[in-house]
């Protein structure tokens, strides 16, 4: 029999052999990754430095050791180039050489890539992105070399005022850095919270030294004789910088998809039970639009995982979306977000207190469809506050 194949060794990856091996522990499985499969939780990256914690703290197993551990193999810096869908059969290439992988069922966990403005200047093939380990060393390699060349100031501009962005910037400040966020939106978190809650937290950030420049966006990056980069905004101002971070948002990794004839739109569509249209062809985390539902979260792919491993194990289970807040991590400004239904027309209520505010999502009949939560006292409501919201996707009877 063929082995069960999955593209990609992300959280998403990782999760779903680690699940499917609690329920079968013979079944050959292969993992085929463009990189080196380290096992790393990607949330941690966010919020490393007020951690404490080196690059090589937050790998939690190499390639070798990920093998052993879940009895898979693991084929590193490979790639796949081709799915022939009819012989269930892949394509792929490893240094210069072409080879087949056969497989009984398919998974597609190749995540999402960092989205990347159109900047000009003669710096800004220096912007950094961080989504992957990878990313994240050559990050902090520049601000260390950033300490080492005697940047008093460690400026760091991060382009995007949305959760990673506002993460990030609350990291940096809270470790010696001065962040400065830059948005063409008018507030931060402009897709996740109303006005005046987004409002209240941008002041909750912006009173522990983060500067946020919204409404413009970046239009050069220009390496300075001396002071690192010159970032020319829009709107005319200019900021200096010593280390510029892109963070504007992640785009589903559906490119191989579409080659291989597999349903596409944000992301790559699959029903309840994860299929694609594709036999035997499934896709799992940030990559895979559920239901027309795309949630580049944590909990979501953890149920993802656990539905499919029973699936691959031999019982169809249909993915449950229960109710799942999403914590940003922001120390300075505790937040928890349960976003409403986009397709379903709600109303805000809002209670305040003295360390910050509770903002109710309610639709037309009166039900709880989503809420915000900011600051320590409303965020105690959060386990009763969920137990409220209908579930995105049921669980199947």
């Amino acid at each position: 029999m063929q082995p069960i194949v999955i593209i990609g060794s992300g959280m998403a990856g990782y999760t779903l052999a680690r699940e499917f091996r609690k329920l079968d522990s013979e079944h050959e499985l292969v993992m085929i990754c463009a990189d080196d499969a380290i096992n790393y939780a990607k949330p941690t990256l966010s919020n490393a430095l007020a951690g404490n914690k080196v690059p090589d703290q937050i790998a939690l197993g190499d390639a070798n050791k990920m093998a052993t551990q879940l009895n898979m193999r693991i084929e590193t810096d490979t790639w796949v180039k081709e799915i022939h869908s009819d012989q269930h059969e892949l394509v792929l290439e490893k240094n210069g050489q072409h080879s087949t992988q056969g497989y009984s069922k398919l998974i597609l966990a190749v995540g999402a890539n960092p989205i990347r403005l159109a900047i000009s200047g003669d710096g800004s093939d220096d912007i950094h992105v961080v989504n992957s380990l990878t990313d994240y060393r050559a990050f902090r390699d520049s601000l260390e070399n950033c300490g080492k060349e005697n940047c008093s100031d460690k400026r760091v501009v991060i382009l995007g005022a949305g959760l990673i962005g506002c993460e990030f910037a609350n990291d940096l400040q809270n470790t010696g850095h001065k962040a400065t966020v830059i948005d063409l939106a008018p507030l931060p978190l402009g897709r996740l919270l109303p006005a005046h809650v987004a409002t209240a937290f941008k002041e909750n950030l912006e009173e522990t030294g983060i500067q946020f420049v919204l409404g413009t966006t970046v239009e050069r990056i220009s390496k300075h004789e001396k002071q690192g980069y010159i970032v020319t905004l829009a709107n005319g101002q200019s900021l200096l910088a010593d280390v510029v971070l892109s963070a504007i948002g992640l785009q589903p990794n559906i490119a191989l998809a579409k080659t291989a004839g597999i349903h596409t739109s944000r992301g790559v569509l699959t029903n309840a039970l994860l299929e694609t249209n594709q036999a035997n062809i499934y896709a799992i985390g940030d990559c895979a639009e559920v239901n027309g539902t795309l949630l580049p979260y944590v909990m979501p792919i953890m149920q993802q995982a656990r539905a499919l491993a029973k699936t691959l194990a031999g019982q169809k289970t249909s993915v449950h979306y229960p109710a799942m807040p999403v914590a940003v991590k922001t120390p300075a400004a505790p937040l928890t977000v349960l976003p409403a239904p986009l397709d379903v027309e709600i109303e805000w209520e809002t209670e305040e207190y003295d360390d910050g505010m509770l903002a109710k999502a309610t639709d037309n009949q009166g039900t709880l469809r989503g809420f915000v939560l900011l600051g320590p006292t409303a965020g105690k409501q959060r386990l009763s506050l969920t137990k409220l919201v209908p579930d995105l996707i049921p669980a199947s009877v």
